[in-house]
């Protein structure tokens, strides 16, 4: 049998970080987040988590990086070692950035490779009751009647929350300031208190606020309404054929081997299929959705494409 040279082998068990995929993995792996904590990554994080640990008996650490609308997290995964060590647990968010921005640290597509989508989640859209709109048709009146007097929240430019709203602004046909954030659970804050007019924001960030009645839910974005909240009516029933659905992922640096990124996102597939996480991202109005790493990789690509256009359209530029 005619060997093999070592100078062909050494580099192959280099780029595997020298553990087999079977043996990963062998200390904690870090899971970089980039919004603030508990924002709807984070949770979906902390939730997976310990699923690992008493899989793996390693720990998946979540660091929170909310910055520079998502910039910051993405260059310190881009860059990280291709070991499957540096995660990160992203959202819709992450292509909207690349949508939005011309040069980024890191090229979004060349610099990622897929592991799974975790879950896709409908956005709810409050108003502050100081503005005296109880639905959508009513705050549309209110702000086609000041053309640019309303402002509204989002978790930070290119954010999926910023894009769902310039996609209502522009089906509605209206026009309004935005204010970004670092995260949502900042920005309600000031929708409560006033100093803002609406928002797209998470249910499970918003809601706490609805029921006491310091909000008012005037819709939900997915086609129909939702069982966490059948109250609040879909904006299809006003708008019809409107929809926005969010996702939340996860993405491996590019040149982490193929058999460790298979064995990651199994795992957390098989963890996504638990009842019992089903059940608790479902109470916070997402829908637990697992992926193949190519499946998650054509739909960064199509929403890269699909927001280029919708920021265009709306005229979003990066500050």
């Amino acid at each position: 049998m005619r060997s093999i040279p070592l100078l062909i082998v050494l580099p192959a068990v280099l780029a595997a970080g020298a553990v087999p995929a079977a043996d990963y993995p062998t200390r904690p792996i870090r899971m970089v987040v980039p919004f603030t904590p508990g924002s709807a990554a984070d949770i979906l994080a902390r939730l997976i988590g310990p699923k690992l640990l008493e899989a793996w008996g390693q720990q998946l650490v979540v660091d929170d990086r909310p910055s520079a609308g998502g910039t910051v997290a993405g260059s310190m995964v881009a860059s990280a070692a291709p070991d499957g060590y540096t995660l990160m647990l992203t959202s819709s968010a992450f292509a909207g950035s690349a949508a939005l921005y011309d040069k980024l640290p890191y090229d979004s597509i060349k610099d990622f490779q897929g592991v799974t989508q975790v879950a896709q989640t409908a956005t709810l859209f409050v108003v502050s009751s100081a503005i005296g709109a109880k639905t959508v048709a009513e705050l549309i009146a209110v702000a086609k009647q000041k053309p640019g007097g309303l402002n509204y929240d989002s978790a930070g430019i290119g954010s999926g929350t910023h894009y769902a709203t310039e996609l209502f602004n522009l089906a509605a046909g209206i026009k309004a300031v935005h204010v970004p954030y670092k995260g949502s659970p900042e920005a309600i804050t000031d929708v409560v208190s006033a100093r803002l007019h609406y928002a797209m924001t998470p249910l499970l960030t918003a809601m706490p606020q609805v029921r006491a009645g310091r909000l008012i839910a005037v819709g939900v974005t997915s086609k129909e309404r939702l069982p966490i909240a059948p109250e609040v009516p879909s904006i299809s029933e006003t708008m019809p054929g409107w929809e926005y659905q969010g996702w939340f992922g996860v993405l491996a640096p590019a040149r982490v081997p193929k058999p460790l990124v298979n064995k990651l996102s199994a795992e957390i597939g098989r963890i996504l299929d638990l009842q019992e996480v089903r059940d608790r991202i479902a109470r916070d109005g997402a829908v637990a959705k697992r992926s193949t790493p190519e499946e998650l990789d054509k739909l960064v690509r199509d929403e890269i494409v699909m927001r280029k256009k919708v920021f265009k359209a709306a005229g979003v530029k990066p500050e």
